[in-house]
């Protein structure tokens, strides 16, 4: 696989997954203008996370059993009529709905990772996913910096029309590139399909331990961006939108510098990659804490959360993708569906403990939950040593 396919793969994922975190610096002024509490707001993200769950298990593992390019092509289409939708909402229902759809079809980012996973060679499908990989979790983060920079020129509805604009151009892209014949799929129903998506789960033990893992890292991970801005927005920091949006470069750096993990995974060093991961995980939240006293203590705070999350979640998939390389879409689903599940639940615990306990409970909350991540990790590879024995 070239790498400038590899590349395309990248940008085009990330903008689609862009599409369902571009309202995390937004949550303030779409609260203002459609009378939601800031208590209340984290609900808009976690409807768009529980509506991504399902289009994780629904629509994911069709990769499996349908022509992926025109799959790609029909998500992408359907993408730009709700992020229409959304940008021009009069109300708080249309906007929840378009919101949910935008979650349902984001999923086209996992149909493009395991399309890249299934074209790589076997040698280089940990690099392959980790590139591919790096540029979702940047999409993620430079969503912020694009959505804060836009929302204070032109308000917050130009995000997502902006983003329409760039699904269109992404759709020319990869109809020009995309491969138009494919390998021959198995002969399965759509019940069948969904069945053995469950199915995986009983017979891949690996996919449980690292599901597990997915669930704590994105929790931690959304527990920090959902709820960093209503810090930073208030007394005494009083950051502009563009200037909260920039952390996203901060996170961005870290993504990239944790694009090796692939490789030390194809190296055979998954285990020891993740275990240094989830330490430089915990210790972040210690300067990210100190968010009031020093904005450079919190950058590197972001810069080692990110790094770490990115390294963690790129050896999960790599590994993942070794078991059962015929079923790609289905295991990236199935997979993926941990990570919904953890940015979820962090976006609407980290709103509802700022507002009970402050910055300080946000950051015990992380930490809470980076430490789980660590223990359970330590606990299975503890387990596994003594069954190898």
């Amino acid at each position: 696989m070239s790498r400038l396919v590899a590349l395309l793969f990248a940008l085009c994922s990330g903008l689609a997954v862009a599409n369902i975190y571009y309202a995390q610096p937004l949550l303030d002024s779409i609260a203002d203008e459609f009378s939601i509490t800031h208590s209340s707001i984290g609900i808009v993200i976690t409807v768009t996370q529980i509506c991504y769950a399902l289009g994780l298990l629904l629509l994911v593992p069709l990769g499996d059993l349908l022509n992926r390019r025109k799959l790609i092509m029909i998500q992408m289409l359907l993408s730009v009529i709700a992020l229409i939708a959304v940008g021009t909402s009069s109300s708080s229902q249309v906007l929840f709905i378009g919101m949910a759809a935008i979650g349902l079809l984001a999923v086209i980012t996992q149909t493009l990772v395991a399309f890249a996973a299934s074209l790589a060679a076997p040698s280089e499908r940990g690099r392959i996913v980790g590139l591919v990989t790096s540029g979702i979790v940047i999409g993620i983060l430079l969503a912020r910096t694009i959505a804060g920079t836009l929302n204070d020129w032109i308000g917050w509805r130009s995000v997502y029309l902006f983003s329409a604009s760039l699904t269109l151009l992404g759709i020319i892209a990869l109809f020009l590139v995309l491969p138009k014949h494919e390998p021959k799929r198995e002969k399965l129903t759509y019940t069948q399909l969904i069945v053995s998506v469950l199915q995986l789960y009983r017979e891949l033990p690996i996919l449980r331990t690292r599901g597990v893992l997915a669930t704590l890292i994105f929790t931690a991970f959304s527990i920090l961006w959902t709820s960093m801005v209503l810090p930073l927005s208030a007394p005494p920091l009083s950051l502009s939108h563009t200037a909260i949006g920039a952390f996203g470069l901060a996170g961005a750096a870290g993504a990239l510098a944790a694009a090796r993990a692939g490789r030390l995974a194809d190296r055979g060093l998954g285990q020891k990659t993740t275990g240094v991961a989830l330490v430089i995980l915990l210790l972040s939240w210690l300067p990210i804490g100190y968010v009031h006293h020093s904005v450079w203590l919190f950058v590197a705070g972001v810069i080692m959360l990110d790094l770490a999350v990115q390294a963690v979640h790129v050896t999960n998939q790599s590994l993942i993708y070794e078991v059962r390389p015929e079923a790609q879409s289905r295991l990236t689903g199935a997979y993926m569906i941990f990570y919904s599940i953890g940015s979820a639940t962090g976006s609407i615990a980290s709103t509802q403990v700022y507002a009970w306990a402050g910055w300080t409970g946000v950051c015990w909350l992380g930490a809470g939950v980076s430490a789980a991540a660590l223990l359970f990790w330590a606990f299975d590879r503890y387990i596994q040593r003594n069954s190898d024995q």
